[in-house]
């Protein structure tokens, strides 16, 4: 499963500070519930439509999920951040440090899990895996529109095959 995105164009540790929030967390399975709960604080902080939530709390815990089972990281960051006022990012930074990309993964139809990042890519607008200039591990961010979570459904965001940033 690779990323259908360009390269990161800025990781949140750039952005502007008003306009993001971070929350460190042990590399824990509780750790996903928390990570729910602050960006659940965070969209109805900054009014974003209620349809926005859902997804944005879904792609969150798939992405806190996967650094939490699938790297060797004692701690974990998650960032938040509101690029444009209709651009919400989302990321989770963890502390693999080996340099490796993610490996590839295709669940078959009797697996109960490894279809998360399936999720993200049918739900983000773009998403992507960068080096982390905070943690030395990998990035893994996701974005969404306010444009596309108007009125109570989704709308296709046209999307072109790019490789995989690491």
């Amino acid at each position: 499963m690779s990323p259908h995105t360009t390269p990161s164009l800025q990781l949140l540790y750039n952005a502007d500070p008003g306009r993001t929030h971070w929350l460190e967390l042990p590399a824990q399975h509780a750790s996903v519930g928390v990570a729910r709960r602050f960006l659940r604080g965070r969209l109805t902080d900054w009014g974003l439509p209620d349809e926005l939530h859902a997804d944005a709390v879904l792609l969150a815990s798939e992405l806190t999920t996967n650094a939490v089972v699938h790297t060797l990281s004692v701690q974990i960051l998650c960032g938040i951040g509101l690029v444009t006022d209709e651009c919400l990012r989302l990321e989770v930074h963890d502390h693999d440090y080996s340099g490796t990309s993610l490996p590839r993964y295709e669940p078959g139809p009797e697996d109960e899990g490894g279809r998360g990042l399936l999720l993200v890519e049918q739900l983000a607008a773009s998403w992507g895996v960068s080096r982390s200039g905070l943690t030395g591990g990998n990035a893994v961010w996701a974005t969404l529109t306010t444009a596309n979570h108007v009125g109570g459904s989704r709308h296709p965001v046209s999307r072109s095959p790019q490789p995989r940033t690491v």
